[in-house]
Parts: structure tokens; sequence; C-alpha cells
């Protein structure tokens, strides 16, 4: 196991986890009404462009740590997770060079303007979908045993909240009723990504022990 991939696995998950729990908190402070218009929407798409990067990584690493038996389902949630920073990246880009400061200045709806069922939110459905199937993916690598349990039920919490997010985008009427539907991806995503960080530290440690029982057995 080569260490540059588990600290690779190691800080992207942590960094991800960062902007998430970041984002988590912007989230809530908007709702509440603390945070107001352009400062909330900065926030959020900035710490939200943090998470993607942060988690592709994390889940590159991790397929290049997984057993031969499991690569097929960490494949598989590189992939969603590739799509999911591709959506996101263009929705929270654009928004934060573009849409922000030209609605600061001339205040006026345009196609990229970010509403309900815009085409911007859609692409941003489309992101959280994606991440939802990789997360739901990435807790097939992992198995039940005392180590890796909570990490595997917390990925595979996040992933099965995924029909939830999918209805609070595209259910007809939006509301913050509904938004409080999805709300428990609050815990799911920071906590399974900080789950992630310390399972690339212990595997770090493992690889560090047995590097040094090599170095006293020669």
């Amino acid at each position: 196991m080569q260490k540059g991939t588990v600290q690779l696995g190691f800080y992207g998950a942590f960094v991800a986890f960062l902007a998430a729990l970041g984002y988590s908190i912007v989230q809530m402070l908007q709702v509440v009404g603390l945070l107001k218009y352009p400062l909330d929407a900065i926030l959020i798409y900035g710490f939200s462009l943090d998470i993607a990067p942060s988690f592709l990584l994390a889940i590159l690493a991790l397929h290049y740590v997984a057993p031969n038996d499991k690569r097929i389902w960490s494949h598989a949630a590189l992939l969603f997770a590739v799509m999911y920073t591709t959506f996101v990246t263009l929705m929270y880009v654009v928004q934060l060079s573009t849409v922000i400061p030209g609605l600061v200045q001339a205040p006026a709806d345009s196609v990229v303007t970010v509403v309900p069922h815009s085409l911007f939110w859609t692409i941003d459905a489309l992101g959280y979908i994606c991440m939802g199937i990789s997360t739901l993916f990435a807790a097939l690598v992992f198995t039940e045993q005392r180590s890796e349990q909570w990490l595997r039920r917390l990925l595979f919490a996040n992933g099965f909240l995924t029909p939830v997010i999918a209805l609070v985008y595209f259910y007809p009427h939006f509301s913050i009723a509904l938004l409080l539907l999805g709300s428990p991806w609050v815990i799911t995503t920071p906590g399974s990504l900080l789950l992630l960080a310390f399972y690339f530290r212990k595997l770090a440690q493992e690889s560090n022990s047995k590097a040094r029982h090599r170095l006293i057995e020669n």
C-alpha cells in the first residue's frame, strides 16, 4: 500500500468533512434568517465547491486501497464521484464568478439564476444525486467488522437519502419544510467523511507499524 495514496485519502476526506461541516452550519444560519444574500449564497456555494474535489480525491484513494474483490464497488463510487464533481463545479463556479456579482450590481433573473426548478437548480440536483449514489457504492467496499461498521452505515444512510434529496429538488412546490426533509444530510455526509478520514489514518498507522516490524526483523 503506497503511503501517498493513504495520505491523499486522509486529507481529501478530512478537507471534504470540514467543507461539509461549514456548509451545514451556513445552511442552518440561512434557514433561521441569520445570514442574508449575497453572503449566504457565497458561503454556501464556496463550501460546496470545496467539498467536491476533496470528495473525489478521497474516493479515488479508496479505490486504490480497496480489496480486489471490492473494487467493482469502489470503481462505481469513483465514476459517480466524477459526475458529481463535474456537475457541481460547473454550478458553483458559474454562480460565484458570474451570477452573484451580476445580481449584486443589477438584480435581474436570467437563465443562470438559481431558483427552484431552474437550469442550474437541476444541475445542482444531478450533482447531489450522483454524490449519494457514490456513497452508496462506497459503502459496499466496507464490512460490518467493528472498525468499519459505522462508516459503512453512515455511507449507506447517505446513499439511501438520495430519493429524499431528489424529492426536495424536484417536488413541484419548494418550501423550507420540504428542505428540512433532507436535513439528515448534515449528519450523514460530514459524519461519513470524518469516519472515512479516520479509516485512512488507521491504514497509515497499520502500514507504519508493519514497516517498523520489517526493520526490526531485518
